[in-house]
């Protein structure tokens, strides 16, 4: 009993991980999006702060799906990619320590 316990707590805790790098990645294309449209405020320590997180923490996993497919005219697909892999990891690993 106490094994599937901690199984569930574990599968919860990936589950929760995974959603939150995915809306990290969300977050960091937004603000791209948002910058590339010239809405970027005039400079800010804060803004600097948040956008080189963002980019520290998002851009290793993203790099490895440029890699793979290539940009459309300048449209990145990587991050739609990245967030189909994330929740078919998350169905995969997550349902294999529940059930498993």
């Amino acid at each position: 009993m106490i094994l599937a316990s901690a199984r569930t707590d574990i599968a919860e805790y990936l589950s929760t991980l995974i959603y939150v790098y995915t809306l990290l990645i969300i977050l960091y294309v937004v603000i791209q999006l948002l910058f590339s449209l010239g809405l970027r405020p005039p400079y800010s320590r804060a803004t600097d702060v948040v956008m080189g997180f963002l980019r520290d923490v998002c851009e290793p996993f993203l790099r490895i799906f440029r890699r793979l497919i290539p940009s459309f005219g300048g449209l990145d697909l990587s991050p739609i990619l990245a967030i189909i892999t994330l929740e078919i990891l998350n169905g995969l690993i997550v349902q294999g320590l529940i059930h498993g």
